[in-house]
């Protein structure tokens, strides 16, 4: 017997998740449904599954799975994409929500259009963490302008959390990157006992950041939120940036600023719904 399922997909900054609205149409095995959802060629394709639910902290909760079922603490990109969906559903009536993830309370703000729906969301992404020997095997659990030996190379970068690990990468050349050998082989380095999403950046010389990512649990992602915060806090630190980053991500532009005042990252980016539609699971 097979049980209707609606969904949407939506994407932020081409950083694209299949979503659904929990309280109407409870999951179970999420992690099995990414999966085969999350496939572009005999699913409904993505670069994950998004649950939206309701929260006893917060004013939603978000739980997120990536295409290979992994389930990560944290997606940037994702986040924006909730609020667009629950404002654009009449879910709240708030243009300030707040959202329960596995790395803490997010609050969003959201940018409403002439035609009554959210075109961009600003997220409170919390304060970047430079330490934490969970994620980064180092004497002290941090590494700034560090060494990490992968695939017979060494590469200068610097570990950022934002819930996820991430590590950023500075390069003269983009084009001179092999992301998909370079970015598992970094991906699963021991410096990283969870795995890291890793980042390269080309400075451009309008200061803009160029950014390609390779995301731990999905490979080649056209965006990532928390990557774009951790690359404008390495920025900041190894002295390429100021405060405020333009992040240029194969997928779209996100605006990143670190602001002195609470040492918070806050990120502003495009939410976008692609399509409806309903799918069938066993049951």
């Amino acid at each position: 017997m097979k049980r209707i399922i609606h969904f949407t997909k939506m994407h932020g900054a081409g950083n694209d998740y299949v979503y659904v609205y929990t309280p109407d149409f409870p999951l179970e095995k999420p992690e099995e449904l990414a999966i085969a959802w999350s496939d572009r060629h005999k699913g409904i394709g993505g670069d994950g599954l998004i649950l939206i639910g309701k929260s006893h902290v917060a004013d939603f909760s978000m739980r997120m799975f990536n295409n290979d079922g992994s389930e990560g603490m944290m997606c940037g990109n994702g986040t924006r994409c909730i609020a667009k969906y629950v404002y654009d559903n009449k879910l709240t009536d708030k243009t300030t929500v707040t959202l329960e993830t596995l790395s803490g309370i997010k609050v969003l703000h959201l940018h409403v259009g002439n035609d009554g729906l959210v075109e961009s969301v600003t997220v409170d992404m919390g304060e970047p963490i430079l330490s934490n020997p969970q994620q980064c095997a180092t004497p002290d659990g941090s590494l700034h302008n560090g060494v990490v030996e992968a695939a017979g190379k060494q590469y200068i970068g610097t570990y950022v959390c934002m819930g996820n690990p991430h590590f950023v990468v500075f390069v003269p050349k983009m084009t001179d990157i092999d992301l998909t050998g370079e970015g598992r082989a970094l991906e699963l380095s021991p410096v990283f006992p969870e795995r890291c999403n890793i980042e390269f950046v080309e400075k451009q010389t309008d200061g803009a950041l160029r950014v390609r990512v390779w995301e731990r649990g999905t490979g080649i992602t056209q965006a990532c939120g928390t990557g774009a915060c951790a690359v404008a806090t390495a920025a900041f630190l190894t002295g390429h940036a100021a405060r405020e980053s333009r992040i240029i991500m194969d997928g779209g532009e996100l605006h990143i600023e670190w602001r002195e005042a609470d040492n918070h990252i806050y990120m502003t980016g495009p939410a976008a719904t692609v399509f409806e539609g309903e799918i069938g699971i066993e049951e």
